[in-house]
């Protein structure tokens, strides 16, 4: 009896925990979605655009709603001891374990695939976006700037796009980018991006995870057994319940 009161103790504060951070997420992706200027003057420093804000947000709503609902069906489950919320909790927690341990999977074992599945959606899209849609270049600058890469494959995925010929057929800065002074040409000609070699995003992104790997895992590895222990302590308390 004790050991029931101790881990339902702890299952409601974990779940509390979480269901803090759920709110926590919720408010501030709101908060960037409908303002994103006002946020950017508090941390300007700390992104480049607005733009990149607005998708964050989105992500942040997505991400804090699976935490609140998670947060509160594991708190108020154990809590109340009622089975419906507990097993609503499990399953929830399954599907997500499942999703993840199937991307993975398909992470380690179909990359080739994967990118090859990825050129096809992504640089058609670049030829046909990159320069026009605000937000799809602003999202794509940030990324070559933070990665130091160039488009997807190289710089020939900007060949024919809205900017390739706005900019009189020079590429993205990005796409001249000097790795022994550190800094991009500001005009961007054909011949200069042949000579530089700038990588792509998606074999720089690879190239990142890899290098660090270790640190990847760890924090996979982490998170998926926090996920375990928690549908475990779940059931637990389900089948325990009277």
């Amino acid at each position: 009896m004790q050991c029931f009161s101790f881990i339902k103790a702890m299952m409601v504060l974990f779940n509390f925990l979480i269901f803090l951070c759920g709110v926590a997420l919720l408010a501030v992706g709101i908060w960037v979605s409908v303002d994103g200027p006002s946020f950017l003057k508090i941390f300007g420093p700390l992104s480049s655009s607005a733009m990149q804000f607005v998708n964050v947000g989105y992500f942040l709503i997505a991400a804090g709603a699976v935490l609140f609902a998670l947060g509160f069906l594991g708190c108020y489950g154990a809590q109340t001891e009622n089975k419906c919320a507990l097993m609503m909790f499990f399953f929830i927690l399954l599907v997500i374990f499942t999703a993840e341990v199937a991307a993975a999977v398909v992470a380690l074992v179909y990359t080739t695939m994967a990118e090859h599945l990825l050129t096809l959606l992504v640089v058609p899209a670049i030829k046909k976006d990159y320069g026009s849609q605000k937000d799809f270049s602003q999202l794509w600058n940030t990324t070559m700037e933070g990665l130091k890469c160039c488009g997807f494959n190289n710089y020939t995925d900007f060949e024919d796009s809205p900017y390739y010929f706005k900019q009189n057929l020079t590429f993205p800065p990005y796409c001249c980018f000097d790795n022994v002074n550190g800094t991009s040409m500001e005009t961007c000609t054909k011949e200069k991006a042949k000579d530089n070699i700038v990588q792509g995003c998606f074999i720089q992104l690879l190239h990142d995870i890899r290098t660090n790997a270790v640190t990847v895992g760890g924090v996979a590895a982490g998170i998926g057994g926090l996920e375990l222990a928690a549908m475990i302590v779940s059931m637990y308390l389900y089948c325990n319940l009277k």
